[in-house]
């Protein structure tokens, strides 16, 4: 590993502004928040993982991965990140990297030939060219690359040091950011400037979620100014350090961005969640509260605590014909980082009971919170294995599994209907209207009438009680060609016991019945 990446990763390490960070000794402060992954054990996600998922929304860059084939496989389209401009970023772009130009120190050479490449079919605004395993063990210089890339080109083409084997995803996505603050954020000038502008960093617009809320802004007459990633392109995050305040979505992957913003150029950061009407009118109150001590006009404050009755009387309205549908139901919700908490919140406004959530990727100030809101700390847990959940599932008597696709098999298994609530999902649950979103998903879930067929006996679990006469044969066999008795069969309970001896065939017409199907022999 290079040094100049071994002091990049102490440095994030060592973050000032995560208070669980700060309460450790420095022996533990230099062991970061994860153990560094070996090759081959990324389990989880790697930190190119982390790095891929923080920056492919930023939609009109064209994202180099400088890999053999499999790592940009991995990493295209992690995630369904909507766009409302260019589709750029669902490209995928790799060096291919084969085993000739790894033993022949090809490496540097072919990189810079796929730079010019990119940049000739595609002229995007930048280029971003990320290291992963290979490349990093034999030493190739990205950076140097790049250098001279974005000399010869005039694209500036931005170097993302995040191997895999670093360490897990969350440092991967902290790298990320690291590489926006040392090469992208201040490097362009907005044409305007108005006291209403803010960033959004670690909102992904994960099926166009952040479409639901973005509305709510612009009444306010707020405008989103510079965002890290959430349907941004590449000026907005050169953007970011004009803004007069970040909100930070996503839990605290990417508090150094946020903290380093405000350290660097006086933008100050707050934690929010658009998750739920309650979390969403609060990241409303606190963003408009810090824009006008910032120097908006006081009277934002006002409209705020409007629109924030207007839209919550409507959306009550809206959500009365779902909520006695769901009210009483109980889920295990299952995913992590600030939806371990900011979920529970929502599912509990609408009268559902939370048996337990896990805080996987989740912080120190997610686990306060989430005891906060369910009152202890007894229903959090780290990682499950599928048959604890399916234990769980039953002994808890839940109703719905609410989880990512890889739980959905154990809740079919445990014959439960599941609620996708990752990035996977198909459905926006952001905003006022997310709630009408995900009460109806789950209203679809718990209350379809397929469950109740689904757990009832089999009709050959049940045993026969009463006499059932089954109608005459009509016609002839197709098989044996013998024609029907015309008689009714009568079924007399009790029938014999399974595995009771048959009786001896039955001579009909010259034609011997056998004891076994024609289909077995």
């Amino acid at each position: 590993m290079a040094d100049a990446l071994k002091d990049k990763i102490a440095d994030v390490f060592d973050e000032p502004a995560c208070g669980t960070n700060v309460s450790k000794s420095e022996q533990q402060r230099k062991k970061g928040c994860a153990k560094p992954l070996t090759p081959g054990a990324a389990a989880g996600g790697c930190a190119f993982d982390g790095a891929k998922i923080v920056l492919q929304p930023i939609v009109d860059v064209a994202h180099l991965v400088h890999a053999p084939l499999a790592c940009e496989g991995n990493g295209w389209d992690n995630r369904g990140a909507a766009s409302s401009g260019s589709e750029r970023y669902r490209t995928g772009f790799t060096t291919d990297m084969s085993e000739l130009d790894i033993v022949m120190g090809h490496g540097e050479r072919k990189l810079f030939r796929a730079i010019r490449e990119v940049i000739e079919a595609e002229a995007p605004p930048a280029v971003f060219v990320y290291a992963t395993c290979v490349p990093a063990l034999i030493g190739d210089d990205i950076d140097a690359v790049c250098r001279a890339a974005t000399e010869k080109f005039g694209t500036p083409c931005i170097p993302v040091n995040a191997p895999g084997f670093v360490g897990s995803k969350n440092l991967g996505n902290k790298l990320a950011g690291e590489a926006m603050l040392d090469h992208v954020i201040g490097t362009l000038e907005p044409e305007t400037l108005t006291p209403y502008d803010i960033n959004i960093v670690g909102d992904y617009n994960l099926s166009g979620e952040l479409w639901q809320v973005k509305p709510l802004l612009d009444k306010l007459g707020i405008r989103i100014l510079g965002s890290l990633a959430a349907d941004a392109r590449y000026k907005q995050v050169a953007y970011m350090h004009r803004a007069k305040v970040t909100m930070m979505v996503c839990s605290k992957a990417l508090i150094n961005v946020a903290r380093k913003l405000e350290q660097r150029h006086g933008v100050p950061w707050f934690e929010g969640s658009f998750y739920g009407i309650s979390d969403t009118s609060a990241s409303l109150r606190e963003m408009c509260r810090i824009l006008v001590e910032q120097g908006a006009d006081a009277q934002l404050l006002d409209r705020c605590e409007a629109l924030i009755a207007e839209e919550e009387a409507a959306i009550w309205a809206r959500l009365e014909g779902f909520r006695a549908r769901v009210e009483g139901r109980r889920v295990l919700l299952y995913t992590g980082g600030h939806k371990s908490w900011s979920v529970v919140a929502a599912l509990q406004e609408l009268g559902m009971e939370v048996i337990g959530t896990s805080v996987r990727k989740a912080t120190e100030e997610d686990k306060t919170r989430v005891t906060e809101i369910m009152g202890d700390d007894k229903h959090m847990f780290d990682n499950m294995a599928p048959k604890d959940m399916y234990r769980l599932l039953k002994d808890a008597g839940a109703d719905v599994l609410m989880s990512g696709g890889r739980s959905q098999f154990v809740a079919l298994k445990a014959r439960m209907p599941w609620v996708d609530v990752n990035q996977e999902k198909h459905e926006p649950y952001a905003g006022y209207m997310g709630m009408v979103d995900l009460l109806r998903a789950i209203d679809r879930a718990v209350n379809n009438p397929m469950w109740e067929e689904l757990r009832a006996p089999a009709p050959w679990e049940t045993p026969l009680t009463e006499t059932r006469t089954l109608p005459p044969l009509s016609g002839e066999c197709p098989v044996t060609g013998i024609a029907g008795t015309g008689r009714a069969v009568s079924l007399v309970p009790p029938l014999p016991p399974s595995g009771a001896a048959l009786a001896a065939p039955v001579e009909v017409a010259g034609f011997t019945s056998s004891a076994t199907d024609f289909e077995d022999c």
